[in-house]
């Protein structure tokens, strides 16, 4: 059997063949094949019709009793008392129905459960810069994690690479989707992102830890300016031969291939800062070299500047109410995202997100969202369910560049939406059924229905039986 590189390849030699005597006019270029290509595909699903919803929509919007058709992997129509036609009807009456909920910080797959050294495959701590390595080749799709993130209504997310290196590598954004491979979940047409991280981690681990370089704050910022200086000049030099293609090509790095695409502007960059004077820093270095940080994550002092990420269109992706593990944690306020929130700015709305960065709190980052719109709403500030529900939704879309696919509750968006028992926001409410592109991945009336991950099979044996040599 032919591999799909053989076979993309013979076409391409094929076409080249076939165009070189038309008229004497050179064949049109031939892409060459994304390596680790996403296979996901939408799957064939029937029409749904769930009727009768409290709808958040994500864009600031509440519809009371409001009808949502999901069909062939998209929200084709919204509205009261629509035709059922062919389509199972879902009756929601009482119920909530929002966007799919999206994590832009998970370490689901590479960090999975169980969490021992054969499956800790989230930091390449051997260089403080290895912008070289992907978090999808460390992704485990047998990470029970996946499902009970399902459970608590997580359609998308962003797998990153840890926090120890001033640049960590590639990360990933992911249908939560049950998979044997992690290119069957790999999100179509998705940018890829950069972790990068500021701070205490990466000065603790190479000054500390290996008495290396870097081992101050200044050392790290040295550190992201030396790569990038490198990234520019390998960036031109390919792009001049691109424009050409005389002589050889440039000799090839694969770190410098991914820092060069986010001068692109191709790799979002996501960077794990929590104080507000590193944050500023950052945005000057970014500055320096002409690229965008779309988001600062964890962010615990994020409200401090608040102003300045809503003039950069910076998004911020915090904790609810995590602060105070270490130093550079201390001086986190509850208030945080909801400050981030209130921000405002000429260059276009803030963009305040809730994130997980642990595999308990994904399956609770509704609750998360809540405990943010307690505190904002304690300090005065109005924050309705229907504006909230973006911190989880609409805002993590824009950060992860798919705002026109995901996020919302629109028309020809992307049919992942989840249908909650009560008020998404109340303590006692849960993700009842969860839709991705259409498709039902998860029902809490009929959890046996959905496709167990393989570690899982077998793990509830009855030992007693099994001792017994009754165990099938």
């Amino acid at each position: 059997m032919k591999t799909r590189t053989a076979v993309l390849a013979g076409l391409s030699l094929a076409l080249v063949a076939g165009l070189a005597g038309c008229g004497g006019k050179s064949p049109p270029t031939v892409a060459e094949p994304e390596p680790f290509a996403s296979t996901y595909a939408v799957p064939a699903s029937g029409a749904v019709l769930i009727r009768g919803a409290t709808v958040l929509t994500g864009r600031d919007t509440r519809l009371e009793n409001t009808d949502v058709r999901l069909s062939d992997g998209k929200i084709s129509a919204i509205g009261k008392n629509l035709d059922a036609g062919d389509a199972v009807v879902v009756e929601a009456q009482g119920r909530y129905l929002t966007p799919g909920i999206i994590d832009v910080h998970s370490h689901l797959g590479v960090y999975p459960s169980p969490g021992v050294w054969a499956t800790s495959d989230g930091n390449e701590l051997t260089n403080p810069t290895t912008p070289e390595v992907w978090a999808e080749h460390s992704i485990w799709p047998q990470d029970p994690g996946f499902q009970t993130a399902r459970a608590g209504g997580i359609t998308t997310m962003e797998v990153l690479p840890g926090s120890g290196n001033l640049i960590g590598g590639r990360g990933v954004i992911v249908k939560n989707v049950p998979a044997i491979t992690y290119q069957a979940m790999l999100f179509p047409g998705a940018k890829r992102t950069l972790k990068m991280a500021c701070g205490e981690n990466p000065k603790r681990v190479y000054g500390e830890g290996q008495h290396r370089s870097p081992s101050t704050r200044m050392g790290n910022v040295a550190g992201y300016r030396a790569a990038f200086a490198k990234a520019a000049a390998y960036r031109e030099k390919w792009d001049a031969w691109r424009k050409t293609k005389k002589g050889t090509a440039p000799d090839r790095d694969l770190g410098l291939d991914t820092l060069a695409d986010v001068l692109r502007g191709n790799i979002l960059v996501q960077m794990h800062c929590y104080r507000a004077d590193e944050m500023a820093t950052m945005l000057d270095v970014a500055r320096e070299f002409n690229f965008k940080i779309t988001a600062f994550h964890h962010a615990v002092e994020a409200y401090k500047i608040a102003d300045q990420l809503a003039e950069t269109q910076t998004c911020a992706a915090m904790w609810a109410d995590w602060w105070g593990f270490k130093l550079e944690a201390w001086d986190g306020i509850r208030e945080n995202i909801a400050f981030v929130d209130y921000a405002k700015s000429k260059a276009g709305p803030s963009c305040a997100i809730v994130h997980s960065d642990d595999p308990n709190g994904i399956q609770r980052l509704n609750q998360e969202a809540a405990k943010a719109m307690a505190a904002g709403r304690r300090a005065g500030l109005t924050i309705p369910p229907e504006h909230a529900i973006a911190w989880i939704t609409a805002n993590p879309a824009r950060a992860l560049g798919l705002s026109d696919k995901i996020g919302t509750v629109e028309i020809n968006k992307a049919a992942d939406v989840v249908l909650w028992s009560g008020d998404p926001f109340s303590v006692y409410s849960r993700a009842d059924q969860v839709w991705i592109d259409g498709a039902l991945r998860y029902d809490r009336a009929h959890p046996a229905a959905e496709p167990e991950s393989d570690y899982l099979l077998g793990a509830d044996v009855d030992e007693a039986a099994t001792a017994a040599g009754d165990a099938p």
